[in-house]
């Protein structure tokens, strides 16, 4: 049986939210996918874990599902057990067939027909979000741009009242709060509390939609279901949440990023305005470059052996797609935010496999949209200050980012 001497011990635990508030995360994992792409921190705040830090490592764990389980009653899909103390029985932490029979419930919300239609949403919000920004003023971008452009997409898809926003973002930030500081029964009151508050509020959604014929809301598609439309009580908190968070936290953080992206380097704004047709790819470049899902954890149903290690039954393995998308085997000068980079789209910023996130499509037209009325504008956001950045292992992203407005 295999020791921990006989592991490859890595001591600086990589889930400290220091790295990311600090934004010093990339030498540590620059020394790990050098030295020992798979690796085993013996101790931290969320107990013993498995890091898996390039992007063929990172790729064959999603791949292998049936050995590397998502299950929330396995300790879900964060290197924190449970989501505070709680499980959360979403369909993203649920194997096959579960996963999969409530993924397709979802799924078509998101179907090319669909997205014709909530492609004309996404243009017409952004242009009036845009229309709507100071010039020569600070403001922060976050709070006047991120937050509310992919909120009142979510809200679009639940067709629910846009002023809704503020109490669905408060939510999605409790349901997504991943760190070592929200360790404490203080916090997991609280995070209770503000999911009973979320149950409360969309199940008189969700009972309203059950007394109307079915339509394409993602609220009437789960209640009009099989697979989802008689879900207990934490499970339909835990899908609401997942829903909320998948729907903007990732996006929003990504169109943060674009400010900084563009800021570092300039050339690349150029290289999109002498050339509009990069600006898809530009999308999947600043998902890769920002990686707005810092990581997913899996745990093993049974002792398996994943490049020349032995990891055994119960033992949790995180994925870092914040490392994966640095992995310069795959990425050449991965560092460089590159609008014309031919493989961007193998980034893993929303997974790979069967979870991979079921909203990408809406979440790439959201940000090439952004990024082309920037280009069509000519205009620069110019950072007025360092932006602050989450405090969390989980979630790669900004809650505030001062910014001015220059026409060029």
């Amino acid at each position: 049986m295999a020791t921990l001497a006989d592991r490859p011990i890595n001591t600086f635990d990589v889930s400290q939210d220091a790295l990311y508030v600090e934004d010093t995360w990339r030498e540590p994992f620059a020394r790990l996918r050098a030295e020992m792409p798979l690796s085993y921190c013996p101790d931290s705040p969320f107990g013993p874990y498995w890091s898996a830090v390039t992007h063929d490592l990172v790729a064959e764990v999603e791949l292998r599902h049936d050995v590397f389980s998502s299950r929330w009653d396995m300790g879900n899909i964060t290197i924190a057990e449970a989501v505070n103390g709680e499980g959360f029985p979403n369909f993203i932490a649920q194997d096959q067939p579960i996963h999969t029979a409530q993924r397709r419930v979802i799924a078509p919300a998101f179907s090319p027909s669909q997205m014709m239609k909530l492609d004309k949403a996404v243009k017409a919000r952004t242009k009036e979000l845009m229309d709507g920004l100071p010039v020569g003023e600070t403001f922060d971008w976050v709070e006047r741009v991120s937050i509310p452009q992919t909120l009142g997409m979510l809200c679009i898809l639940f067709d629910m009242p846009f002023e809704e926003w503020r109490d669905i973002k408060r939510w999605s930030d409790w349901a997504s709060g991943v760190s070592a500081d929200n360790l404490n029964e203080e916090y997991r009151a609280q995070f209770l509390a503000q999911m009973g508050e979320m149950l409360a509020r969309f199940d008189r959604e969700l009972e309203d939609r059950r007394g109307k014929p079915p339509t394409d809301d993602l609220l009437s598609r789960m209640v009009h279901s099989e697979a989802m439309g008689h879900m207990e009580p934490m499970e339909r908190i835990a899908n609401i949440a997942l829903l909320i968070v998948g729907g903007n936290d990732t996006t929003r953080n990504s169109m943060s990023a674009l400010v900084e992206a563009f800021d570092t380097y300039p050339d690349q704004l150029e290289r999109l305005r002498a050339d509009p047709s990069l600006i898809p790819n530009a999308a999947q470049e600043i998902i890769r470059w920002q990686s707005p899902v810092t990581h997913m954890r899996r745990t093993a149903l049974e002792d398996t052996r994943l490049a020349g290690q032995t990891i055994r039954k119960g033992e949790k393995i995180v994925m870092w797609y914040i490392s994966a998308n640095r992995d310069e085997a795959v990425f050449p000068d991965a560092e460089k935010f590159d609008v014309g980079r031919a493989n961007a789209r193998r980034h893993l910023g929303f997974g790979h496999g069967i979870h991979r996130c079921v909203g990408a499509k809406l979440a790439e037209d959201q940000l090439a949209t952004l990024i082309g009325e920037i280009v069509r504008r000519n205009i620069r956001v110019i950072p007025q200050g360092a932006p602050t950045r989450l405090a969390s292992p989980f979630l790669h992203g900004f809650t505030a980012m001062p910014v001015k407005i220059a026409p060029l």
